[in-house]
């Protein structure tokens, strides 16, 4: 992981198309604005986490369904 101090207004690049600016920082809390290509998705990680979970969760029951749907063509 790379640590980095930065001030209010000053920016982080990574890559070519993506900017990481720090707007505000109060106590713990640090305000940022992200620029990023509108191909590229961003999530806080906790929203990634639980999107990868339902996706697991509605994979794991299409894949229920599928063995079922499988089973019954075997006994026709």
């Amino acid at each position: 992981m790379l640590v980095l101090s930065r001030k209010n207004g000053e920016v982080i690049k990574i890559g070519e198309d993506i900017e990481i600016t720090v707007i505000a920082s109060k106590g713990d809390q640090v305000k940022i604005g992200i620029s990023a290509p509108k191909d590229i998705e961003i999530f806080r990680k906790e929203v990634y986490e639980q999107i990868m979970q339902e996706n697991r969760t509605a994979s794991a029951d299409i894949s229920t369904f599928l063995n079922l749907f499988k089973k019954n063509e075997k006994k026709s």
